[in-house]
């Protein structure tokens, strides 16, 4: 079988791969598994050493690898350079502290020794998104490998040329070939990974209807996953806030890969008195931006149903409203007011450059506007009142609570939603507790 790819920027085939036949992957899972048994083994000493070397591949190849994250997936070549660097702070990271982190905790009993070590669990299967294709991958990647177990990546199947490069990055790393393996398979092949013994767990990061796919197919097969989902988090500005700050900061979350982000913010809280000198400002910062296109016509579609929905019943737009006039799945960063809570740029998740902004009196009001979602992955509060901030921080539903900074992911700390944005965690040492089994020992 053969997919073809259409570029973003020009919206024209240019490029197209065989996928896998069930045999091929069979093998590979093989392979997986055959190199676990070895691999598993290895020291943390060893393992640290392969994952810095991946960081130096990284770094010697970050022009070319950026090229084919913007050729593939149409990120500004800046951006992706800046993707391609943060793969080194999550290798790093790892290969620090993994040793530490899974080192045996002895637990004072009445036994002679009682104590917890951690256990890799064998063949992780990974499933990821285009929109980071090399972010998402090595941040399950670089704890997966450290704590001994292999990997199987089926990536985003626009991506294919990033799913082989990073293969490639941890071979030439002097990881055992099988180690980390990417499949060139098509979404609905999934379960023939998953359903094989040998795999152990599926980590998914993507859409709410491929999450519960995956859930589900990993339920019936008693394997554990870790899901990060959709978003569609909040951005509170309350009167006190550094208007110019805050609306930086605006611009930027929410036209991050052109709007094409989980914790992208993509609903913004503004108290009523600086809401027309919010918007003023944050136009003006829109206006700055060289944005890129989005991933495809069907999201261009989707998204410009959204807009044309919502200014039907009422919305004002600002700025945007539109498709660019020009070759490729580009759409023009769009400010809504005037919004009411049944408009679907507001209940449902937007992926794209479209920022949504209703008023608030009082902070009660700003958080069960905020709350009002099935989501929940990151929020934002932008303040310098402590009793706002406190409240804010007890009372969002969220992953993660930003006060005056955009949401972002960092190696250091724990990511994840709760509600529809999915459960468990990457990154921090709770991403690597995800993929080890932690073993009580008693010893009379």
């Amino acid at each position: 079988m053969k997919i073809k790819l259409i570029s973003p920027i020009t919206g024209e085939e240019h490029f197209e791969y065989d996928t896998l036949s069930n045999n091929d992957v069979l093998k590979k899972i093989n392979l997986s598994d055959k190199v676990f048994r070895a691999w598993s083994k290895t020291s943390f000493k060893e393992r640290s050493k392969m994952l810095h070397q991946a960081t130096k591949v990284l770094f010697n190849g970050r022009e070319e690898y950026a090229q084919i994250i913007s050729t593939e997936m149409g990120k500004n070549i800046e951006d992706a350079l800046a993707e391609v660097d943060k793969c080194k702070t999550v290798c790093e990271y790892y290969a620090n502290n993994s040793e530490s982190i899974l080192n045996e905790n002895i637990i004072q009993t009445e036994a002679k020794k009682s104590y917890v070590k951690y256990e890799p669990l064998g063949i992780i299967f990974a499933i990821m998104p285009w929109n980071f294709p090399f972010w998402q991958v090595f941040r399950f990647a670089a704890p997966a490998l450290m704590a001994g177990n292999t990997a199987l990546l089926k990536h985003a199947s626009n991506v294919p040329r990033c799913s082989l490069a990073i293969q490639d990055i941890f071979e030439k790393a002097g990881y055992p070939v099988g180690a980390f393996q990417s499949l060139l398979i098509s979404s609905s092949e999934s379960e023939i990974v998953i359903k094989d013994d040998r795999v152990k767990a599926v980590t998914l990061t993507g859409s709410e209807e491929a999450g519960s796919k995956v859930a589900s197919l990993a339920a019936k097969y008693l394997k554990k996953t870790v899901l990060e989902l959709g978003g569609s988090d909040p951005f509170i500005v309350f009167e006190d806030a550094d208007i110019d700050l805050a609306t930086r900061a605006a611009a930027i979350s929410r036209m991050l890969v052109s709007g094409q982000s989980c914790i992208a913010a993509k609903r913004f809280v503004v108290h009523k008195n600086i809401a027309k000198q919010f918007t003023n400002k944050l136009k003006s910062e829109l206006e700055k931006i060289n944005y890129a296109p989005l991933i495809s016509l069907d999201s261009l579609n989707q998204l410009d149903k959204q807009v044309t929905e919502s200014v039907g019943m009422g919305a004002k737009i600002i700025i945007g409203g539109k498709r660019n006039d020009r070759d490729g799945f580009y759409y023009k960063p769009t400010i809504l007011t005037n919004i009411n809570r049944k408009m679907s740029v507001w209940n449902e998740e937007t992926f794209g450059p479209v920022a949504p902004i209703m008023e608030f009196n009082t902070k009660e009001e700003a958080i069960e506007i905020a709350n009002e979602s099935r989501f929940g992955l990151g929020s934002s509060v932008w303040t310098s009142n402590q009793k706002y901030i406190d409240f804010c921080i007890n009372n969002l539903e969220a992953g993660s609570v930003f006060i005056n900074s955009f949401v972002k992911s960092d190696a250091r700390l724990p990511f994840g939603g709760t509600k529809l944005s999915g459960y468990g965690r990457e990154l921090s040492e709770n991403g690597i507790m995800e993929f080890v089994n932690v073993k009580t020992v008693w010893v009379n």
